[in-house]
């Protein structure tokens, strides 16, 4: 049984850096919005700091562990400013990266849009003898350099359009696709690399009972290569096509305190494999909030896909706080 976890986590690690999704993913991304959309900064109209805990199928050695903080503010009335950390580490593989956000709001009908820039740098590193399946570098030259560690530099785009009660956005947060292999042969193809993601957003508030209940729609669309883009031969792809994948989520604001809510995420793979789609994880999550601006959350994931064999299912745990000391002067709730 080992061995064929052993086995799996090397086949994790092998696809994190090739052409499957790299970045974390995340059941609650209405927390942590600044992490994959630099135009968030600054959107509640008060200072906010989020940290937060992820561990992706637990049980199983060398699966995904994630912790991010994301800090932002407005700094004056169309300005926002954010930084964000992110530690993320996969089988062999690990990265940690650092990001400043710029975000400037327009006001745009009942609304805002904000267009949002970001740059940072992340440093990714990778132990293949820790890949306890045969030797890797007797395997694949690709494995050659047995400890890499490569300083990547990057930057990023987005828009965020919000409402009181709805908000859309649309996010790249690294445009340059950083190679991954620095010592290539002359002519050789390089599929290893830090490959580009798009995150599209939407959400909105509808009162049940007032505000005293308020329901609360979102999804989350991620893909990589823009959608699966391949060529018609899948045996000779020529882009990056991992599986685009969707979070669909469906919560309950209670007296602007208790939120609660159940999420289910799934992904559609490209028609040059087939067009199949496969069911991820099916969740549960709540937050709560303090009167001191303390922020709470945890949610599960119940896997429902094979993995279910061998995982436990995967959590996150949340705390933050919002210095609201200023929020009073609205009219309306802040539900974004």
């Amino acid at each position: 049984m080992k061995k064929i976890i052993l086995v799996a986590c090397f086949f994790i690690s092998f696809m994190s850096w090739s052409t499957a999704q790299q970045d974390p993913m995340f059941t609650k991304y209405m927390f942590n919005s600044l992490a994959f959309n630099p135009a968030f900064a600054g959107s509640p109209e008060y200072a906010q700091v989020r940290l937060l805990y992820r561990n992706q199928w637990w049980g199983i050695e060398g699966a995904p562990t994630t912790q991010t903080l994301t800090m932002h503010s407005p700094v004056s009335e169309r300005i926002g400013l954010g930084i964000g950390l992110i530690n993320d580490k996969i089988g062999a593989t690990g990265s940690t990266s650092a990001n400043a956000s710029y975000a400037y709001r327009i006001p745009f009908g009942k609304g805002k849009l904000s267009i949002g820039l970001q740059t940072g740098a992340s440093n990714w590193r990778a132990d293949w003898d820790k890949l306890r399946f045969k030797d890797p570098a007797s395997i694949d030259p690709s494995f050659s350099e047995t400890s890499p560690n490569y300083w990547l530099f990057n930057f990023g785009a987005g828009v965020f359009y919000y409402a009181p009660k709805y908000y859309v956005g649309l996010s790249v947060p690294h445009l340059y696709n950083n190679d991954l292999r620095k010592d290539v042969p002359t002519g050789a193809e390089v599929w290893a690399k830090q490959y580009r993601h798009y995150y599209f957003t939407a959400g909105a508030a509808l009162p049940v009972k007032g505000d005293a209940i308020i329901f609360k729609p979102s999804i989350l669309i991620k893909s990589v290569g823009l959608f699966g883009d391949f060529t018609p031969a899948s045996s000779n792809p020529t882009k990056v096509g991992a599986p685009t994948e969707f979070d669909i989520d469906a919560s309950f604001l209670f007296y602007n305190t208790l939120w609660v809510g159940v999420s289910a995420r799934a992904a559609f793979e490209a028609k040059a494999f087939g067009g199949d789609s496969s069911f991820d994880s099916a969740d549960i999550w709540m937050a709560y909030y303090l009167a001191n601006g303390t922020r709470i959350g945890a949610s599960y994931d119940y896997t429902i896909n094979k993995l279910s064999e061998f995982a436990g299912g995967s959590f996150e745990l949340m705390i933050g706080y919002d210095f609201t000391y200023s929020s009073k002067k609205f009219n309306t709730p802040r539900y974004f």
